[in-house]
């Protein structure tokens, strides 16, 4: 099996940006304030390459169209809209919640953190399935536009 080597790359970034936060999460609840500030940037690095190599393959490229069977693509279809909007939600969340650390407002960054830090998880986790679903489960489709790749016209 041969996998593409920009949505393997992508994919590879988001995980390691979880993981990471997974990491910084652990590294606060033990007071290693420093290390979770260096971790939690190192994430946001892993999450922001991710963007990057995905917004220019999007761009450059087109994305990939469900190539699994027609019976189950509504639910592919469901589910990727499902995802685009944790991920959406999650890198805003992500992105307040790295700025109030910045700016010191410590009050609304610990109740931010663990919201931010639990949609990031399922982000990653539901971009693993999308990533699987294209690419190792079944065999892409045609790569196109965006709009055609996730509405089918």
């Amino acid at each position: 099996m041969s996998l593409p080597i920009l949505p393997t790359i992508s994919t590879t970034f988001i995980v390691l940006s979880a993981i990471t936060v997974a990491i910084g999460w652990w590294q606060i609840k033990q007071r290693k304030i420093e290390a979770h500030k260096k971790t939690m940037f190192m994430a946001a690095v892993f999450a922001l390459t991710f963007f990057i190599i995905y917004a220019s393959r999007t761009i450059f490229v087109g994305n990939t169209a469900f190539g699994g069977p027609d019976d189950i693509k509504i639910y592919y279809t469901s589910f990727l809209i499902f995802h685009i909007t944790l991920a959406t939600t999650g890198a805003v969340f992500g992105l307040v919640t790295l700025w109030t650390g910045y700016k010191a407002n410590y009050e609304r960054h610990r109740k931010l953190g663990p919201i931010t830090s639990i949609i990031w998880f399922f982000t990653a986790i539901t971009g693993v399935a999308v990533y699987s679903l294209l690419y190792v489960l079944y065999k892409g489709g045609e790569t196109t536009s965006v709009i055609k790749a996730i509405l089918g016209f």
